[in-house]
């Protein structure tokens, strides 16, 4: 297992610009973000300069097999490969590691920003002392399908996972078709990554560790979204009381995809709101 990653700078590094670490969700890599990196304005590029990382297993990264691949391991590598202390903005699964970042290694994770992410991807029922609630998320019906699938056709499980992640867009073929063509520059990850990859969706659980985090936080949701339903956006305030969020409206499950313009908007009102001397 290697220690370190392969990792891409955009934007002139200056001595005083901020690193902004991006990192993917499940199944793609970070040429994700390249309509995201294009889109920037100036006013971004003057304060901060952004580091893409494929995930181990993911993109250049491929050949990086973590065992077990747990988001602990993940998170270590990314320490060792990120000297310097960042804001980590993390999408779907990207989520979780950011989350992981900005636990374990607090002194080098200077904001955390999650894009259509949740403490609890899995749908389940709460108890309380009082009633019995369902946590919305993803039903366990569909991970166990995509866990089945992947051991037959792993091409077809991640186009049908894109699907999902397109599904309530106003354009949705384009947001489909788009995203394809990004991820498909790099190469395949294995089957056996995909599938450890998918497990973590299913067993983390962040929801009683969010009330410690204490950097800047923001949360951006897609009111469409079908895998991180907007009905946990209040549940998920009262858990990090600290954190702002933003829902873009008729969004689905990638934003930054699907409302280019007004994400790289809120991203960087924020950024500079939170950072900018």
């Amino acid at each position: 297992m290697a220690e370190t990653l392969h990792f891409s700078t955009h934007y002139q590094a200056e001595a005083t610009s901020i690193p902004l670490v991006l990192l993917h969700g499940w199944g793609l890599n970070s040429a994700v973000w390249q309509p995201l990196i294009a889109q920037l304005s100036a006013d971004f590029k003057a304060t901060f300069h952004i580091i893409t990382i494929d995930l181990p297993g993911f993109g250049e990264n491929v050949d990086n097999k973590l065992q077990p691949y747990s988001l602990v391991n993940i998170t270590k590598q990314i320490d060792k490969t990120i000297e310097q202390p960042a804001i980590y903005l993390g999408w779907s699964l990207g989520g979780l590691v950011a989350t992981e970042m900005a636990l374990t290694y607090t002194e080098k994770v200077l904001g955390l920003i999650t894009v259509a992410s949740s403490p609890r991807f899995l749908e389940e029922a709460v108890t309380t002392p009082s009633s019995k609630i369902i946590w919305p998320g993803i039903k366990p019906t569909v991970l166990n399908a995509f866990h089945q699938q992947l051991q037959v056709d792993t091409k077809k499980t991640i186009s049908g996972f894109l699907k999902i992640q397109a599904m309530g867009s106003p354009h949705i073929r384009d947001d489909i078709k788009q995203i394809s063509q990004l991820v498909l520059q790099q190469k395949m990850p294995s089957k056996a990554t995909l599938d450890q990859s998918l497990a973590l969706l299913a067993q983390s659980d962040y929801r009683q560790k969010l009330a410690v985090i204490e950097q800047p936080f923001l949360r951006l949701y897609g009111s469409a979204d079908s895998l991180v339903p907007k009905t946990i956006i209040e549940q998920v305030a009262n858990m990090a009381k600290h954190s702002e969020h933003y829902l873009f409206e008729y969004a689905s499950h990638a934003p930054f995809i699907s409302h280019l313009d007004d994400f790289s908007k809120v991203l960087t009102t924020w950024l500079i709101e939170q950072f900018s001397p």
